[in-house]
């Protein structure tokens, strides 16, 4: 397991909060209420390298599978309409990702990158029906030629910051890192429709590892 680069600097200013913070409260307070309040920020240090950890996988490669681009928990799966790149209906599997969950974001196909946008948004619940089209979010077009998938980036009531590493005419890897969610939010697949999906409402599944979608 290691540290993902944007937790960095999450995790000195956690180490330097709690150095401070163990240095005053055992300076101006009673042992036994110090020692409690160092107990309470020494977890939520640990919640903040843990938030960015990166753990030891062995990914799922195969080129008929669309592999979950995140950890979390399948919370949408529904024919809708995508407007934004295909104008027309898809097969649409949202991805709930808790503050606990691994957030790093993962290519679930190679291919191309054929479309790239972030845009500006309201912070509504990760899991509000419109999430998808009114938070702070990026959208992410991969296409090959058996499919083309879009990734939708969606930030939540906490997430506040959407990194995102692809860019339009790459070569997008299979399992590679496309982009990272700070604090929470939600992932959002579109499929053409016939797509095989392999997962059902509530399963938990593993960026790099869980098949998502299967393609003739």
């Amino acid at each position: 397991m290691r540290i993902h680069k944007e937790g960095y600097i999450y995790c000195i200013i956690a180490v330097i909060v709690f150095a401070f913070l163990f240095w005053f409260l055992r300076a101006t307070l009673p042992i036994p209420i110090a020692h409690s309040l160092l107990m309470i920020s020494f977890l939520i240090m640990l919640w903040v390298f843990w938030f960015f950890r990166i753990p030891s996988r062995t990914f799922t490669n195969d080129e008929t599978l669309a592999i979950s681009p995140c950890d979390g928990k399948v919370v949408v799966i529904e024919e809708t309409e995508e407007p934004e790149y295909f104008g027309d209906k898809r097969i649409q599997v949202s991805i709930f990702m808790s503050p606990l969950n691994v957030h790093v974001n993962r290519y679930p196909i190679r291919g191309i990158v054929d479309y790239v946008k972030y845009h500006k948004g309201k912070y509504l619940v990760a899991w509000h029906p419109k999430s998808s089209t009114e938070n702070e979010r990026s959208t992410i077009v991969v296409k090959n030629e058996k499919t083309t998938v879009l990734i939708r980036q969606i930030a939540g009531a906490v997430a506040r910051r959407i990194v995102v590493y692809a860019k339009k005419g790459e070569q997008a890897v299979q399992n590679e890192e496309l982009g990272f969610i700070k604090f929470g939010s939600r992932v959002d697949l579109y499929f053409p429709i016939g797509t095989k999906i392999n997962v059902k409402i509530g399963d938990v599944v593993q960026g790099g590892i869980t098949s998502i979608a299967q393609f003739s």
